[in-house]
């Protein structure tokens, strides 16, 4: 499981969004300029109070800074608004270190300084960090490989109702590392993450009602699954939804929906869906082509995640 960035920003904006003040003052007319994108009156409010050691206006001004919104994109600034905001203590900003150093943005990839980091915010009880300290130990980056420390992680996250990381214990059970290979609680554990709107979670249910593994084998409810991460704009999903159109294997036989989610599978990185959309279209009038591609043009993700 990687380590994802932009999920860590997007639990930090969610956390301060939350944050209910007892009256507006100077970083709630700050947060509520950046959130409508007006980013010179956010940074003209925020940075007095970052100076003044407001952990959450350094945290804004970091994300800012990481973004570049409103500020030249700089990591080498970012990281020192995080740092900060970590050395006083915030989980948050502790996290979002632990992921610079694992990724090396702006600085020397860093695996042990990564876990120091995602240690501290996991101690607190900070689901984020949990649930990428997990993924350090599954993946033995900065520790020694450890299934069942992963696992340990997973499920404190797990249990706050993270959704990644409820989708990485099916991934355990699905591929039996740390615990005994077991499908119906690898669907148990992405049933939860999928009813949150985790894409990669969607596809994992998908994957499993088409296999009948874990479940009966059900191709509607395939094709559903697929449907929600494919809206998404999950590639993997946008195939193998392709292929139950192309097919009419849980849905009607649509070549011109068929084509339509290969194209998309292909713009969003998945390489099967160039060959795909090449075998559909011998067998398509041009008039369905032109409308497929125009199916593809007006195409527009949806955004059913909750990031946490």
């Amino acid at each position: 499981m990687k380590i994802r960035f932009k999920h860590v920003i997007a639990a930090i904006l969610l956390a301060l969004s939350l944050t209910a003040p007892v009256k507006a003052g100077p970083f709630e007319d700050a947060a509520a300029a950046y959130s409508k994108g007006d980013y010179a009156t956010a940074l003209r409010l925020l940075r007095p109070l970052a100076d003044q050691g407001l952990v959450k206006a350094q945290i804004i001004l970091a994300v800012m800074y990481a973004n570049g919104h409103g500020v030249p994109q700089s990591q080498v600034e970012a990281m020192k608004w995080y740092r900060v905001a970590a050395d006083q203590g915030d989980a948050a900003a502790q996290t979002a270190l632990g992921v610079i150093y694992a990724n090396g943005l702006g600085v020397p990839k860093d695996p042990a300084k990564a876990v120091e980091w995602l240690r501290k915010a996991a101690d607190q009880g900070y689901a984020n960090a949990q649930t990428n300290l997990g993924s350090m130990y599954d993946r033995g980056d900065g520790v020694a490989q450890d299934y069942a420390e992963a696992m340990k992680w997973y499920r404190l996250a797990a249990d706050q109702g993270y959704a990644n990381a409820q989708n990485n214990i099916a991934t355990m059970y699905n591929y039996g590392r740390g615990v005994p290979q077991n499908y119906a609680e690898a669907v148990k554990w992405s049933r939860l993450a999928a009813d949150q709107g985790l894409s990669a979670a969607q596809y994992y249910l998908a994957f499993a009602y088409a296999n009948g593994q874990g479940v009966p084998q059900d191709y509607a409810e395939a094709a559903k699954w697929s449907r929600l991460a494919a809206d998404q704009g999950y590639a993997v999903a946008q195939y193998y939804l392709g292929i139950a159109y192309a097919n009419g294997q849980g849905v009607p036989q649509d070549f011109v929906q068929a084509y339509k989610l290969f194209e998309l599978s292909a713009t969003h990185g998945y390489k099967d869906g160039i060959q795909a959309r090449e075998t559909i279209s011998r067998r398509m009038t041009d008039e369905q082509i032109a409308e497929a591609q125009r199916l593809v043009r007006d195409w527009k993700p949806t955004a059913q995640q909750l990031l946490r």
